[in-house]
């Protein structure tokens, strides 16, 4: 019984100790998170205001579950009298997990810059910084250790159970409108997280370190008919050892009589993570809102002890135009993801 306690304790909080490398959570829905995939993709979105909000609940089949929430919020604005815009935002992220409530709480500001490249193309060239604050904690009193069936204390020697850092992002994104059809886009990017390498430990070692990600990011929308199109969304990414490559496809169709801007559009798809799930998606669009449900279908070597069962995500998200008589719509047309 000691044993096992004892392995529970190791496989919750060793990630967070030792002097190995950490990964950042991954989201199935990863396009409904633009600030997390890339700062530089803020912004890119057909009107003034996004905010956006997912929740995923992951390895349902273990005694505690992993609980993430994030929420994006956006506003585009002109820059100066020409083709330019800037984007200014927050993404607020928070995640717990383990028995010991291992807590990380992210807010981080953002500002994109969208150069215009074109007069008579939908196509912009856009820049991004984003950086601030990340808290890490544990619920020390949660803690079952071999010691505390000996009638001791936990027995272990951590100096804190809490530490924050600083942490930044930069990205570059390229969007562009493909032929007369406005529905058709494109938008392709590459974002360096954590270049600063904050260290992370709650033993304050130095040899503890966050690894810089490299994200490399494609989406592609095309017009299948009057009333359907195909959304292609897709991102590499690398960190440290770790690498992952998600894609997939959603396939969407449009209810109403006006096909240009309708009040519905029923979306279906699949997406995989290479080596990891299968993540069938459906989503609803209606106007200003859109909601979205994925489920993971565990398809790596965690299956047999997770049943297959890796974990669902829920998404919600807004869209509208904060000032309509003064609107960036006026002078720009933005990708219709």
């Amino acid at each position: 019984m000691k044993k096992n306690y004892k392995n529970w304790f190791i496989a919750i909080l060793l990630p967070c100790f030792t002097t190995g490398r950490a990964q950042d959570i991954h989201f199935s829905q990863f396009y409904e998170m633009p600030l997390y995939r890339n700062p530089a993709l803020a912004g890119i979105v057909n009107g003034d205001i996004r905010v956006q909000a997912v929740f995923r609940s992951q390895w349902n089949s273990f005694a505690s579950a992993y609980k993430t929430g994030a929420l994006n919020a956006e506003y585009k604005m002109h820059a100066g009298k020409g083709n330019d815009y800037v984007t200014i935002g927050l993404e607020a992220f928070f995640d717990r997990a383990g028995s010991t409530a291992l807590t990380t709480t992210i807010l981080m500001p953002v500002f994109n810059y969208h150069k215009s490249l074109s007069t008579e193309r939908n196509m912009y060239l856009s820049a991004a910084f984003m950086g601030g604050f990340v808290d890490r904690r544990f619920d020390r009193s949660k803690m079952i250790t071999n010691n505390q069936f000996d009638n001791g204390s936990d027995g272990e020697n951590l100096p804190r159970s809490r530490y924050t850092y600083w942490d930044g992002s930069a990205g570059l994104s390229f969007s562009s409108g493909l032929g007369d059809n406005p529905v058709n886009n494109i938008v392709a990017g590459i974002a360096y997280h954590h270049f600063n390498n904050p260290r992370i430990s709650f033993f304050e070692s130095a040899n503890v370190r966050l690894d810089p990600k490299w994200v490399y990011s494609l989406d592609l929308k095309t017009a299948l008919a009057e009333n359907s199109s195909l959304t292609i969304h897709s991102d590499y990414s690398q960190q440290g050892s770790y690498r992952e490559l998600i894609a997939g496809a959603l396939y969407g169709f449009k209810i109403g009589a006006q096909t240009d801007n309708p009040d519905y559009t029923i979306h279906g798809g699949v997406f995989v993570r290479w080596n990891d799930a299968i993540i069938p998606v459906v989503k609803l669009d209606y106007r200003p809102f859109s909601f979205a449900f994925s489920y993971d279908a565990n398809i790596s070597k965690l299956k047999m002890s997770s049943y297959g069962r890796g974990g669902f995500e829920l998404s919600l998200s807004y869209i509208g135009l904060l000032d309509r008589d003064n609107s960036s719509l006026k002078a720009v047309h933005c990708p219709r993801f």
